[in-house]
């Protein structure tokens, strides 16, 4: 447990006591992410008055900074390539991948209900998502990434915000909720916000979603739970203090997998941009500045952030060649990384070896080794299999890369509904959480973050908890 302030210490949960109210509306949402505008979306076709309230100045959370690729298991989209999919696999997935640590149930109702939401946002809201076809992340069994044409998180939610202003839906910036006003059944009857100038206004709510993510940017409490990323950069939304957390906490609600995370073993140093995992899961590797690879860069690339940071100097080199390359000029973050000075290149290993100050010999070693493994068919001492990938080919090219935390996996404990739950598993009356403010499906640490997971659980999550609380609060 922890005693230490979480988020924003002028947050606070108040006995609701019949205050006057500035407006009511239906469903209020705090954050105006990918989960929170999926939320409005959902809650708004279900005939409630929505209200989202997003203490930036415009909408972006922690979705603005992904790739915005949201995986999903049965769309038609991957029956257009002929990809068999189903919920059942890609829950059993999500279970291996956290070694049973995530709960069957969520996994399988998140899974169950992703191609209906992929579909929905396409259909319903206009968002112009496609099946990823050209690489396949680990730990999904089928390609099953949808994401929009750049692979943009920013674009994702260009979108969102299209469709939300399309729906009329109104969205309060720079509105900061402080104060949740609670009775004595635990029912949120009202919030309390703070505009720039001081101003407060109090909005009476039927149902409350909190979506406003995680606590990665709050130090203490990354120290706290996950002291062994506590070192990274932090590459994520500032907004991200526990928020959430707090308020459910005052509330009496569970919280789960807190020492769990989403983090990345290949953001540009001192660039501030991730260089993408296709690059790796297409035959790519990473190497110290002693030249020697230090793992199974296969395994993921959350996990791979810790044993970057174990590197001297806390970095590594990305190494790769024309083809992978190619690859990655189809990510809008690839050509970012490219017009920072990120990526360098040569035109043979001693050219590259001398760019990157690395000892030839032992760089020659490590790439004999993989290229051995490509050709036999073995398995390195990582554990690592290189079948099937094409043998590098000159030029090479190379990025160098840190460790970083992206965002946080645990959160407030949630039914298939999105219901907030407390210590007794039973719901919360008008409270829900989706998105980083929940317990994610990632288990207790960064290896069982799946590529995508986030993503999943905003949409997917979000969608859900907009449906339910517009019945809610009809009741």
């Amino acid at each position: 447990m922890f005693d230490h302030d979480l988020g924003n210490p002028t947050m606070s949960i108040e006995q609701y006591a019949g205050q006057a109210t500035e407006f009511d509306v239906d469903v209020a949402i705090v954050g105006a992410g990918g989960c929170g505008l999926t939320a409005a979306l959902a809650a708004h076709q279900g005939g409630a008055s929505v209200l989202v309230l997003e203490r930036d100045p415009t909408p972006m959370g922690s979705t603005g900074m992904s790739t915005g690729l949201i995986p999903a298991a049965g769309t038609r989209f991957q029956t257009e390539h002929n990809i068999a999919d189903d919920a059942q696999t890609f829950a059993n997935d999500i279970v291996a991948k956290t070694h049973g640590e995530t709960d069957p149930a969520i996994a399988l109702a998140l899974a169950g209900a992703s191609a209906r939401t992929i579909e929905w946002l396409v259909d319903d809201c206009a968002v112009p998502l496609t099946l990823v076809t050209s690489f396949q992340y680990p730990g999904h069994s089928a390609m099953r990434m949808h994401g929009t044409p750049n692979r943009t998180g920013k674009e994702l939610m260009g979108a969102l915000c299209s469709a939300v202003e399309r729906a009329e839906i109104p969205v309060l910036c720079d509105a900061t909720v402080s104060t949740l006003l609670v009775d004595s059944e635990q029912r949120v009857r009202a919030l309390r916000c703070t505009r720039p100038d001081g101003q407060q206004e109090t909005v009476g709510v039927g149902a409350l979603i909190l979506a406003c993510c995680g606590f990665g940017a709050n130090d203490s409490m990354v120290r706290e739970f996950m002291p062994e990323i506590a070192n990274g950069v932090y590459y994520g939304h500032p907004g991200n203090l526990g928020d959430a957390v707090r308020w459910g906490r005052e509330l009496g609600a569970a919280l789960g997998d807190m020492t769990a995370y989403q983090g990345h073993g290949g953001l540009a140093k001192d660039r501030g941009v991730p260089i993408l995992w296709p690059v790796v899961m297409q035959g790519g590797v990473q190497v110290n500045a002693e030249g020697h690879r230090f793992s199974n860069e296969a395994r993921g690339y959350s996990e791979q952030a810790v044993d970057v940071l174990r590197q001297p100097g806390g970095w590594v080199w990305m190494i790769y060649d024309q083809q992978r390359h190619d690859l990655m000029l189809e990510f809008e973050d690839y050509h970012d990384a490219m017009d920072a000075g990120a990526i360098r290149h040569a035109v043979s290993w001693e050219a590259l070896a001398a760019d990157l100050a690395l000892p030839l010999n032992e760089l020659s070693k490590t790439i004999a080794d993989v290229e051995r493994c490509r050709v036999d068919g073995s398995v390195d001492d990582f554990g690592r299999a290189f079948s099937g990938t094409e043998p590098f080919r000159a030029p090479f090219f190379a990025a160098k890369v840190t460790g970083a935390l992206f965002h946080t996996q645990g959160g407030l404990c949630v039914d298939a509904d999105a219901r907030v739950l407390d210590e007794a598993g039973r719901p919360l009356p008008n409270l829900y959480a989706g998105g980083g403010a929940a317990r994610g499906i990632s288990g207790s640490g960064a290896s069982g973050y799946m590529a995508g997971n986030g993503l999943l659980t905003a949409t997917t999550m979000g969608r859900l908890a907009g449906t339910h609380a517009a019945k809610t609060a009809s009741d």
